[in-house]
């Protein structure tokens, strides 16, 4: 079961995953994106919890889906080794997990003082409340920079 082309998981399933695979294989990677049609891929949309109830209800079956959502349903459903490598906090934070990505997050230096409260969206997203381990960005899915990361950025947002 995965999720549909417009989805921001299904592009990483693209490139974390199948680019990844294609080239194991020695392809060129022209084709990575394209899903089997024989009905062993089936798109199931935008609700991960749809994808929770049909891998509880059938142990045969696959799910691709985000690392908060896994980790709100460990008491129904596992997740598989990538790799040789545990889906876990530490794995996804260190990237050692094949499948961890990096949300990146950009600002024009021209718009800070153009756009009203610009300059203090960016400070309140880069901010310990926001993006640290007690933050309000962790429960939603987020995984916290490591402190060297964290204090680069907070110095990164200080030059706007």
């Amino acid at each position: 079961m995965v999720p549909p082309p417009t989805s921001g998981t299904r592009d990483a399933m693209g490139e974390l995953f199948m680019k990844a695979g294609w080239k194991k294989l020695g392809l060129d990677g022209s084709g990575y994106k394209k899903l089997r049609e024989d009905g062993a891929a089936i798109e199931v949309g935008e609700n991960d919890s749809l994808i929770i109830e049909k891998l509880a209800a059938d142990n045969t079956m696959f799910g691709v889906f985000g690392y908060s959502f896994f980790d709100q349903n460990r008491d129904k459903v596992q997740a598989s080794l990538l790799d040789g490598v545990e889906l876990n906090f530490e794995n996804i934070s260190s990237y050692k997990y094949p499948g961890a990505r990096p949300l990146f997050f950009y600002v024009k230096k021209q718009h800070v003082g153009v756009i009203p409260g610009l300059r203090e969206f960016v400070q309140e997203f880069v901010s310990p409340k926001a993006m640290g381990m007690d933050g309000y960005l962790f429960p939603a899915g987020l995984v916290p920079l490591s402190n060297e990361d964290f204090a680069k950025q907070t110095v990164a947002v200080k030059s706007l």
